[in-house]
């Protein structure tokens, strides 16, 4: 493994929390720039964890708005690596407001890129999004077909994507991943991802309600995530430049998800409710194409996320699921600021 200076945007969020420290283990130089929009929990876990004596040297904070310039241009200053993950996430949260969220995923990818590689980065990482795909009818949704975004939400993250791919050029390689929903345990935990809500819900409640039931949900696990993260900062630029890869290994309708988990959780008689839903959103996706060229095979599943879930749930980790701290739309208090786009307008 080749050491790397990385910058991860949004590196103590959900995704981020898990991935800045295992980034360290790996013996990587990391800097993290995040707004601490939802709480300072990932940053904690780090802090306090046994390795951080060890890593410490190699970790920095660069605590900021990704849309402000100047910011910006700190954290990306001799960084050759970027694994960008900040973001307004998830659908529900990108309908709140529009411009927000155009501005922070989209405005401030463009400003990122170029002040990235005008400060001489080498390898841009993006994570997008699965559900740039919409509603499809193909059995296997591979990065073909052409994305059809029902959300503000995933509309910007296509866009985005496609200044990622313009970007790529001889010396700066960039990369689109598309990861489904992402599931399991992380110190800044969401209790708004699917799998993550029912798994509560079961222990808590002994009751799991899905809603409708039909729509497939592609999952994957956030050991697979961070894990492929980390393998994109190594593998040859020749098989990812320019290129966009799905990211995700069990297609599963919600019901069947929550047979998974009632069965992973049998030994709590876990009962199963279903209601009817207005949610109509279907995701499927094929991932034949990150195995084939990139030879990746997964590291966990949702069965074995749920069971380190339920291991950080019963040893006290969140005593109140229903925080706000773990639900993107309640927690979010950002404002509009157009700094990204004032950027292009100099």
């Amino acid at each position: 493994m080749i050491p790397r200076n990385i910058l991860v945007t949004g590196g103590f969020g959900y995704v981020g929390s898990r991935l800045t420290p295992h980034l360290l283990d790996l013996g990587h130089r990391v800097r993290v720039l995040d707004s601490m929009l939802y709480t300072r929990a990932g940053l904690t876990a780090l802090e306090q964890s046994p390795q951080f004596a060890t890593t410490r040297a190699r970790f920095a904070l660069v605590e900021g708005d990704l849309r402000d310039p100047q910011t910006v241009e700190r954290a990306v200053s001799g960084m050759d690596t970027i694994i960008h993950l900040g973001a307004i996430s998830n659908d529900p949260t990108g309908e709140i407001d529009e411009v927000l969220t155009r501005q922070v995923n989209f405005d401030a990818v463009g400003m990122l890129l170029s002040l990235a590689r005008t400060a001489g980065v080498k390898r841009f990482i993006n994570a997008s999004s699965s559900s740039v795909f919409g509603i499809k009818n193909e059995s296997d949704v591979t990065e073909r077909l052409e994305p059809e975004p029902l959300t503000f939400y995933s509309k910007y993250k296509m866009l985005s994507e496609w200044l990622v791919t313009a970007a790529n050029s001889p010396g700066f390689c960039t990369v689109n991943i598309r990861p489904a929903t992402i599931c399991g345990y992380s110190p800044r935990q969401r209790f708004d991802l699917t799998v993550n809500k029912l798994t509560a819900d079961a222990l808590r409640k002994r009751v799991i309600t899905v809603h409708g039931g039909e729509q497939r949900r592609p999952n994957v696990g956030i050991t697979d995530a961070i894990h492929l993260y980390a393998q994109l900062t190594q593998v040859d630029e020749n098989l990812i430049a320019g290129r966009a890869f799905n990211f995700g290994f069990e297609n599963l309708k919600v019901i069947e998800i929550a047979r998974l988990i009632q069965e992973e959780l049998q030994d709590l008689n876990v009962e199963i409710k279903v209601t009817d839903t207005l949610d109509k959103r279907d995701y499927h996706i094929s991932s034949e194409k990150i195995v084939r060229v990139l030879g990746y095979q997964p590291v966990s599943s949702i069965r074995q996320e749920v069971a380190a879930l339920r291991r950080a749930l019963e040893g006290g980790a969140f005593p109140d699921i229903d925080a706000a701290e773990h639900y993107n739309m309640k927690f979010m208090q950002i404002g509009r600021r157009a700094s990204a786009y004032d950027y292009f307008s100099r």
